[in-house]
């Protein structure tokens, strides 16, 4: 690879770590083309985008960027891809479901809303981590809930306060 190339591909790479707020780097060596290709597959249909990187250059990137990635230099060793993805918790869950046949891909750390996990020990950590999404939806029940005992404690006064305006009227006749 020219220097040109490189060049290049440290400045793709700083884009793509600007643009994005979920970033796992898993080591993937050992795994055959079929096996590959299959991760491959379930990681778009999971809306994971899977690339393979020089650790060199990712560490550059990391460098130039405006987020602080300094906790992840040490995971940049041996072979490293890195997965992207929207939502926090997507290349967690694609790993350990794929797990459950290969013993790849191995966690070595992830970038997720500006925190920093490192290890494969935090996986389990970052598979239940909720989407913006899911943490929206939390947040309405919850404020659902006192509205709705309010409204319902109205309503049910509301049905017996008639109930006994009218036992009271029917006595007076």
């Amino acid at each position: 690879m020219t220097r040109q190339e490189k060049t290049v591909t440290i400045k793709q790479l700083t884009e793509l770590l600007e643009n994005t707020k979920t970033i796992y780097i898993a080591d993937i060596e050992g795994l055959d083309a079929d096996t590959t290709s299959n991760l491959r597959r379930q990681a778009a249909k999971s809306e994971v985008k899977l690339q393979v990187v020089k650790n060199t250059l990712l560490r550059k990137a990391m460098e130039n960027s405006s987020k602080e990635f300094e906790g992840l230099y040490d995971t940049l060793k041996g072979n490293s891809s890195l997965m992207i993805a929207e939502a926090g918790n997507a290349p967690a869950k694609l790993i350990k479901a794929f797990r459950k046949k290969s013993k790849k891909p191995i966690l070595k750390g992830a970038f997720v809303e500006e925190a920093i996990y490192v290890g494969d020990d935090q996986l389990e950590a970052l598979s239940n981590l909720k989407s913006k999404e899911e943490l929206i939806g939390d947040i309405l029940v919850l404020l659902q809930s006192p509205l709705q005992s309010v409204m319902s404690g109205l309503t049910g006064s509301g049905q017996t306060l008639s109930g006994l305006l009218k036992t009271l009227e029917e006595r007076k006749s």
